[in-house]
């Protein structure tokens, strides 16, 4: 399949970022790695093997980026209100760098965001966020809230990164805007955080916000070969 490696200097974030691009046509998903991860995790873990038929037939393009997790939410050595802050302009960078990037290349505005893990959270943070910029959000064995990053801090540019806060005080208009996201969440039945999961279709559902939900019996789920394998259903 067409692979491409891509690097440049983010004035957004005063750092070089990289991204590994897979396909050359098709609809395309925005693959956020886990935690710490780098712009081959996606790859090292197996996901675009998984994914390789439909990378090569056509029908999905996918962009994995780095992550900048270690200078924002995991980073222990600044406080926590540096770490939002740090957070937001990574979320500024998506939405003005690298979405532009993703709609020229892949000549396509209908934008899957994907990720497990952490990058669930990214995945659900910048979909629901900015659903004028997504259609689908596909998250598996998931983080939602930020609380634990955040050493009792609490501000609103923290507020307004965790999506188990925001959501429930959603307008009714915001509400709307959300509702064609096609949301799925699913983790292992004995998923050490398989509570999450549950308590997040739950959430969504108070705000009749439509939500595919599953919880995968009698398997662990928090892991590469489970996400590699149900991935696939929801694309593209």
């Amino acid at each position: 399949m067409n692979r491409e490696y891509h690097r440049w200097d983010s004035p957004l974030l005063g750092r070089p970022m990289d991204l590994l691009w897979y396909g050359s046509w098709g609809r395309p998903l925005l693959a956020f790695a886990t935690s710490l991860g780098g712009c081959n995790q996606n790859e090292d873990g197996g996901l675009i093997r998984g994914l390789a038929d439909k990378i090569e037939a056509g029908e999905i393009q996918v962009c994995c980026p780095a992550s900048i997790d270690e200078e924002s939410w995991y980073n222990k050595g600044v406080h926590p209100a540096v770490r939002a802050k740090r957070h937001d302009q990574f979320d500024r960078f998506l939405t003005d760098a690298l979405v532009p990037f993703i709609r020229h290349k892949s000549q396509r505005e209908d934008l899957i965001t994907y990720g497990a893990s952490f990058g669930a959270y990214h995945a659900t943070n910048f979909g629901f966020r900015h659903p004028d910029l997504v259609s689908r959000i596909v998250a598996f064995s998931g983080v939602f809230d930020v609380h634990q990053f955040l050493d009792g801090y609490w501000d609103d540019t923290c507020y307004f990164h965790c999506p188990t806060a925001y959501i429930p005080n959603y307008p009714p208009e915001w509400v709307d805007r959300v509702k064609n996201l096609g949301v799925v969440v699913a983790t292992g039945e004995n998923d050490h955080i398989v509570k999450n999961t549950r308590e997040f279709a739950a959430l969504l559902g108070a705000k009749e916000i439509p939500v595919h939900s599953e919880i995968w019996q009698g398997v662990f789920g928090h892991a590469w070969p489970y996400w590699r394998e149900h991935l696939r259903r929801f694309v593209p």
